[in-house]
């Protein structure tokens, strides 16, 4: 088994990154390793489970440890106050002590509603990310965001819990429809676009090859973006400045999930894929950006697959100032004011504070027009 590991270091918090075909198998004696408590428990969904679960199981209990699990219902409605519920009581059912380990497996719903348990159940308990998307692999297993959806907006009830390991296994995406690598793929541009336009270049470049879930290039897509993310969380741990550069496009994205009722017709990284198109679409028309960056990006996306605008998209229902109002729930509304990750080109995100709602507003009226 051939491994790449990388290491987020985060003063008496460090943790690594381990990505490569086979991980799974091999988690059993990583997990020993961090000699934690003899007891895991593993947090999963229906979809997932069915494919992984007995070999991760297998895995852990080869190396001398006990593993319980629960299983939950796969989709973005899980992460809620009625789910995360649930989850606290089979853990406290399962007398979890400190000393014990929770494991996330599954994607990115799976990680942030798994790790919100492990942060709160006693106070916290350390958790490890064993992420089976491609999205979950390059952004959110790592960094420590853990949160549920609430009706006010996504994310917006959670806490920063880091993880103690995180465990990629390119070979896990093989079960993993194209949509969702699709879904995937449009984060991994999305670090090309925040701050290194040779990486998006290469990335628009060999998109065939990293869908096509296996081979150099999507094991080098994930270690790059792996490693971007890494950088900026040790910098930035809490969001507090260049953190917030990796939200590039999610100030739409959010608020286009939650007109479509966090359903599951609009995946998340579908939703950033616009997002990110939008915010190129702000950036020009605020003369921040050069022309032609935002029909550049969508042209990069459409080629892989992905929705580049909101017409793209099934039917939201919604208008410019519902929108906008949702916007104004967002973790980097500051004031009441609109917050967004803008660009000066290709590779050169910034945070752009306190951008004109009416300019927000004249982009969303077009792009909703059908």
């Amino acid at each position: 088994m051939s491994t790449e590991r990388l290491r987020v270091d985060l003063a008496g918090r460090a943790y690594d990154i381990v990505v490569g075909a086979g991980v799974l198998a091999a988690a059993g004696r990583e997990i020993a390793a961090l000699k934690r408590g003899k007891r895991v428990f593993i947090v999963s969904d229906d979809h997932v489970a069915k494919h992984h679960l007995p070999g991760l199981k297998a895995s852990i209990e080869s190396a001398g440890l006990s593993a319980q699990s629960a299983v939950l219902p796969p989709g973005e409605a899980t992460k809620s106050f009625g789910v995360l519920e649930q989850l606290v009581g089979s853990m406290l059912d399962a007398n979890l002590e400190r000393s014990d380990l929770v494991v996330a497996l599954g994607g990115g719903v799976i990680g942030d509603l798994a790790g919100f348990a492990a942060g709160i159940v006693k106070r916290g308990i350390d958790y490890v990310q064993v992420p089976t998307t491609l999205l979950a692999q390059v952004d959110s297993s790592v960094g420590g965001k853990t949160a549920i959806d609430v009706p006010q907006g996504k994310n917006l009830v959670g806490l920063f819990h880091q993880p103690c390991l995180v465990l990629a296994d390119t070979a896990a995406l093989s079960t993993l429809p194209p949509r969702e690598m699709r879904a995937g793929y449009a984060e991994v541009l999305k670090y090309g676009l925040i701050s290194d336009a040779p990486f998006a270049e290469w990335v628009a470049a060999h998109a065939d090859a990293i869908l096509n879930k296996a081979g150099p290039e999507l094991t080098r897509a994930i270690v790059t973006s792996c490693r971007m993310k890494a950088r900026v969380v040790e910098a930035d741990e809490r969001e507090a400045g260049q953190r917030a550069l990796l939200n590039l496009g999610h100030t739409f994205a959010h608020a286009i999930e939650a007109c479509a009722g966090y359903s599951g017709k609009v995946l998340h990284g579908e939703a950033v894929a616009v997002g990110c198109a939008l915010a190129f679409e702000l950036s020009e028309r605020l003369g921040l950006c050069p022309g032609g960056s935002a029909s550049r990006v969508r042209s990069w996306l459409k080629a892989a697959g992905l929705p580049a605008a909101i017409s793209d998209l099934p039917e939201l229902g919604t208008t410019e100032d519902e929108m906008i109002e949702i916007m104004r729930q967002d973790k980097k509304a500051s004031g009441g004011k609109l917050v967004f990750v803008l660009a000066r080109g290709i590779g050169q995100a910034f945070v752009a504070k306190d951008v004109d709602a009416a300019a927000v507003k004249t982009l969303l009226a077009q792009a909703l027009k059908r």
